[in-house]
């Protein structure tokens, strides 16, 4: 059953550099966590990219598989970012130091920028200062981002619910 939060619908986007890794998982474990909880009605999730390089494209195979592993079931098509979402979205996350920066010098102006935030700020048990890139790396790598992944999404819950007076 959904909760009534009162308000219709909060949106958050993540964002990482090509939108193949990171954010579409970020996005499918949120999904996950807000469907558990009753909130998929009133939290909206999306992610994108700062480049265009992969638009169109699904997550990278090997991102697909390790969350598959999980339970989780990445199929979200990569596109960029839009200078619309700084005003359609609540909150606009990104990976690491070079995501939000980029990010805050892509919106348009004080609150837009107001909405970045680092990904890495919810984490509530785990330690790092970003979600790291895990292209170019191995297995580790794709378990990392989905283990901080995980436990940040669960520290943006308990922010989102806080933003929105659920109980």
């Amino acid at each position: 059953m959904e909760k009534d939060c009162g308000v219709k619908e909060y949106k958050i986007l993540f964002v990482c550099l090509g939108n193949i890794c990171r954010s579409p998982a970020a996005e499918e474990v949120m999904r996950v966590l807000l469907a558990k909880e009753g909130l998929g009605d009133a939290v909206k999730v999306d992610s994108a990219g700062l480049i265009a390089y992969h638009e169109g494209e699904l997550p990278d195979s090997r991102m697909r598989m390790h969350a598959y592993l999980r339970g989780y079931s990445l199929s979200h098509r990569s596109r960029p970012i839009r200078k619309s979402d700084f005003k359609d979205f609540d909150m606009i996350i990104g990976m690491d130091s070079n995501n939000v920066e980029d990010l805050t010098e892509l919106a348009p102006d004080d609150e837009s920028r107001s909405r970045v935030f680092k990904m890495t700020r919810f984490l509530q048990t785990k330690r790092a200062d970003s979600v790291p890139d895990p292209y170019y790396g191995g297995t580790e790598g794709f378990e990392l981002v989905l283990d901080l992944l995980e436990d940040s999404c669960s520290g943006l819950l308990a922010f989102v619910r806080q933003r929105l007076s659920c109980r």
